[in-house]
């Protein structure tokens, strides 16, 4: 896969964002182009003024350079106070990136294979069983026909579920009744959680198919092992802080408050262009408000455009970004090679997304469908379940992301506005 080219006798420390807001937080540097992306700024307003979104912001990069950076709408509705540069979001499932990366800095330590056992890691998980086809309780199981690897727990196939995405599920209901359910928990720690799942039986024998889990929370836990230290101070120490990624962490603290956006649900879930939200998560009276127990490897962190933007840059720049180097160039190439079986695809219950694998933490554009810019082959991505949305387009030599706030948000038709604008915009379509 060709890497994402430089801009023309520029180095990464040319490019570093070096302006600064009032609060002391690192802002956009834009670079100058004959670009019009009037077309994505006025279609994003839209989802503002029809009370689709709360408020949105969207940022397009070529090489390493960001064209055009734009916010809409509010921090929140109620006082109608403009989003700010700054603002800090739940990213949610962007998360999970971040703990892909950190597993596979850990990799290239040589702390484990892709291919080793999950029970060489984690004995707890030495005997797990499987979930008949025709079960008709949680109890009829099968063996196992092969131990799920780590390989396929980062390409979410090693048989794992998520207590959330199909309830009407033996496996969903089982994992719920555990106090599993995806978002909401009470979890104390990551070892608690793998305690738990090895209780329970694998919806799927491990390498068959897709199916989105708690398997990076899983792999959060085992950084912890390979690492000696917790999650979160890993992240801190080899990640966030080197990068200056001063807002990313699993909490707001209340001087942070007042950048805290507040997260919006749909009044009708199945309309999703239909106007109308309620307010699910307060800025000032939030579960985020606290450092937690259970730091959340799948969905825990808070960003800002910025702050996240410092970490795809990294995606983007071969493995490194501003002297930080994260990962070697040939460890990115290895992420972006699909793990699944062949014909499996990534499926959320009854919907398929078009030509879609998985490799090692990101979901992988393979081929196109019809209604797809050549620019989006080998495009590998994945977003918030509140809609914070981040691609790389190598091809295309692109970046995109589009952070909102709105539960459900990640499948919504406002982030398939915006790629497809940003792609027509840069002369990809």
């Amino acid at each position: 896969m060709p890497p994402l080219s430089h801009a023309p006798k520029r180095r990464p420390e040319d490019l570093h964002i070096h302006h600064f807001s009032d609060t002391g937080n690192p802002m956009i540097d834009i670079a100058t182009s004959d670009l019009d992306f009037s077309p994505i700024h006025e279609r994003m307003q839209f989802y503002v003024d029809e009370n689709i979104l709360s408020c949105c912001n969207t940022l397009v990069m070529r090489g390493l350079e960001v064209l055009d950076f734009k916010t809409y709408g509010y921090m929140d509705l109620e006082s109608r106070r403009p989003l700010t540069d700054d603002a800090i979001f739940r990213v949610y499932s962007n998360t999970k990136l971040v703990t892909s990366v950190a597993a596979m800095m850990l990799y290239e330590e040589g702390k484990f294979a892709l291919d080793d056992p999950l029970a060489k890691h984690l004995p707890v998980l030495a005997n797990l069983k499987v979930l008949r086809g025709d079960a008709d309780s949680i109890a009829a199981v099968e063996p196992l026909r092969m131990e799920p690897t780590i390989a396929q727990l980062m390409s979410h196939s090693a048989g794992f579920s998520y207590g959330w995405m199909d309830p009407t599920s033996l496996i969903d209901q089982a994992y719920t009744q555990a106090g599993l359910s995806g978002l909401t928990n009470s979890l104390d720690s990551l070892e608690n959680l793998v305690e738990q799942i090895a209780d329970l039986p694998l919806a799927d024998q491990p390498g068959t198919r897709w199916r989105y889990s708690f398997s990076t929370d899983i792999l959060a836990r085992l950084v912890e092992v390979w690492s000696g230290e917790r999650f979160g101070a890993f992240l801190k120490r080899r990640i966030i802080e080197p990068l200056g990624m001063v807002d990313t962490d699993f909490f707001v603290p209340e001087e942070k408050r007042d950048r805290f956006t507040a997260m919006y649900a749909p009044t009708d879930p199945m309309q999703p262009m239909q106007g109308g939200l309620v307010k699910v998560d307060d800025p000032f009276e939030t579960s985020f408000g606290s450092p937690p127990d259970f730091e959340a490897g799948g969905h825990g962190l808070v960003s800002t455009v910025s702050d996240y933007l410092s970490f795809v840059r990294v995606l983007a720049n071969q493995g490194e970004w501003n002297g930080v180097r994260l990962l070697q160039p040939e460890t990115l190439a290895l992420m972006r090679i699909n793990q699944l079986p062949p014909g499996a695809l990534v499926r959320f219950m009854t919907m398929e997304l078009p030509r879609t694998t998985f490799g090692l933490g990101f979901a992988l554009k393979e081929s196109l469908a019809d209604d797809e810019p050549p620019g989006a082959l080998g495009e590998h991505y994945w977003g918030g379940v509140a809609g914070t949305h981040s691609y790389i387009a190598p091809v295309a030599n692109l970046a995109l992301m589009c952070f909102t706030q709105r539960m459900p948000g990640f499948l919504h038709p406002f982030s398939a506005d915006f790629k497809r604008l940003a792609y027509e915009i840069t002369g990809q379509d």
